[in-house]
């Protein structure tokens, strides 16, 4: 089992930007694949991004491709979602995962296995 702890989300204006953390501890070796994902209030959660920890591919939602960004430091264990261009229709809690597997293009939350607490974002208008 892995354990996550996410850090970074806030208060930001719409146009800015932030950055999440995802800390992984505990059985981190092995194929992982990290994932973000959201949930608005009265909304499903959705898949954001994923990342392949070994190779580092990554994948993208839609509403998301070419404003947020993805990456990982193996040394550090950490997970990072750079998030650009912000909309309020971003304002989200945002939850880092953990699935054991090779393909980032599996987005169904029920293929993770390991989740973290979620931090909240707001965007503002």
């Amino acid at each position: 089992q892995v354990q996550l702890v996410e850090s970074g989300g806030g208060l930001v204006q719409a146009g800015g930007s932030l950055r999440l953390s995802c800390a992984a501890s505990g059985r981190t070796f092995g194929p992982y694949v990290m994932g973000w994902f959201r949930q608005a209030p009265g909304k499903e959660r959705e898949f954001v991004a994923a990342v392949r920890w070994t190779v580092g591919n990554t994948y993208y939602s839609d509403s998301v491709q070419g404003r947020f960004t993805i990456s990982r430091d193996n040394a550090q264990n950490t997970v990072y979602l750079q998030m650009n261009s912000l909309k309020p229709e971003d304002t989200a809690v945002y939850y880092c995962a953990a699935r054991r597997g090779s393909s980032v293009t599996v987005t169904g939350a029920g293929e993770f296995e390991s989740w973290g607490q979620g931090t909240q974002v707001t965007v503002s208008s």
